[in-house]
């Protein structure tokens, strides 16, 4: 099991949208509004490093409202 937790800034006022969407997603397991430098705090599962990257780059930077990630795997 891979844990990862993303940092995200997202498009002014889309903060609460963009994290209601990631909920809807079974590899997202808790999501956080912040304030500060980033917007979001995600915190991810999944099975393999390749999947973390799939989620990542298939999922989440297609996404419009998300304008910046910044990935933590944690060990």
């Amino acid at each position: 099991m891979v844990t990862a937790f993303i940092l995200m800034v997202t498009a002014a006022g889309k903060e609460r949208e963009v994290m209601e969407k990631l909920l809807a997603m079974p590899d997202v397991k808790e999501a956080y509004v912040v304030y500060g430098e980033y917007d979001l705090v995600v915190k991810v599962e999944t099975e393999t490093l390749k999947d973390l990257d799939q989620f990542i780059t298939e999922k989440i930077r297609k996404m419009p409202e998300i304008q910046m990630t910044s990935t933590m795997i944690a060990i």
